[in-house]
C-alpha cells in the first residue's frame, strides 16, 4: 500500500496509506514502530494541506509520544489535535470523531491530564449516537478514567466497562473486547474480588496471546502476576 501510493505523488493517498499503517502498530502497542509512520503522515497531510485527514494523524501521533514519554511533544499536539477535530465537528462534519477523540483523551490520560481525558471522552460520546463502535472505544476512555487511582471509581467504571463490552462484543472488535476485560480485571483486583478479577485477566491474556499484542499481554500478565 505505501510503495503504491508513493508512486501516486498524491498527498492525502500517501497520507493515508503512513496513517493505515501505523495504525496496525499502535493496535499492537508496538509504539516504536508506530511512531516514524505517523509521524511521516502528519508530515505530508500538513504540507498538503489535508485538512480532511490532519485531525486522525495528529490524534494517532499524539498517543503514540504520550506512550514513548515525549511529554512535551505530546501536549502540543493534544492541543493542535483537539481544536482539529472541533473544527471538523463545527462545520458538522462528525465522520468518525468519535474514533479519534478517544485516541486524543489515551494521550491526555498518559500525561496525567484527566480532565482533558474526560472531556474527550464525553465529546466522543456526544459525536456517536449512531456509531455503536466507535462508542464503544469512547465509554472504554470513560472506564479507564474512572478507575484511574486518582479519582477511583469502581461502580462507573464498572458500568464504562460493561456498556463498551455490550458494544464491541456483537460486532467482533476483538482487540477492544480484551480492552475491557482488562480494564474489570484490574478494576475487580483493586475491589479485592479475586475470582471475578482472575477470570477477566485470563480472557484479556488469551485474547492478547491470540492476537499477539504484546504489549498489551506484558499488562495483563503483569495485572495476572499481581493478583497471584
Amino acid at each position: 500500500m505505501i510503495r503504491l501510493a508513493a508512486l501516486t505523488q498524491h498527498a492525502y493517498t500517501i497520507g493515508l496509506a503512513q496513517w493505515a499503517a501505523g495504525t496496525v502498530h499502535m493496535a499492537k502497542g508496538d509504539w516504536a514502530s508506530a511512531r516514524p509512520l505517523c509521524d511521516r503522515a502528519t508530515a505530508v497531510l500538513r504540507a498538503g494541506n489535508v485538512a480532511v485527514l490532519l485531525p486522525r494523524s495528529v490524534a494517532s501521533s499524539t498517543w503514540v509520544l504520550a506512550q514513548l514519554g515525549e511529554a512535551t511533544e505530546a501536549q502540543s499536539l493534544l492541543r493542535e489535535g483537539e481544536d482539529l477535530l472541533e473544527r471538523q465537528a463545527s462545520r458538522g462534519s462528525f465522520g468518525n470523531l468519535g474514533w479519534f477523540y478517544p485516541w486524543l483523551g489515551r494521550a491526555a490520560l498518559v500525561l496525567g491530564r484527566l480532565d482533558d481525558a474526560q472531556r474527550m471522552g464525553d465529546r466522543a460520546v456526544e459525536c456517536t449516537p449512531h456509531q455503536p463502535g466507535f462508542a464503544a472505544h469512547a465509554w472504554h476512555l470513560l472506564g479507564d478514567i474512572a478507575t484511574h487511582p486518582d479519582q477511583f471509581d469502581a461502580e462507573r467504571g464498572k458500568a464504562h466497562y460493561l456498556k463498551a463490552l455490550t458494544l464491541a462484543g456483537p460486532r467482533g472488535m476483538r482487540p477492544l473486547v480484551a480492552h475491557c476485560h482488562l480494564g474489570l480485571g484490574k478494576l475487580f483486583t483493586r475491589m479485592g474480588r479475586r475470582e471475578q478479577a482472575r477470570e477477566y485477566l485470563t480472557t484479556a491474556t488469551t485474547m492478547y496471546r491470540e492476537m499477539d499484542m504484546t504489549f498489551w499481554l506484558g499488562e495483563a500478565e503483569a495485572e495476572m502476576k499481581e493478583l497471584s
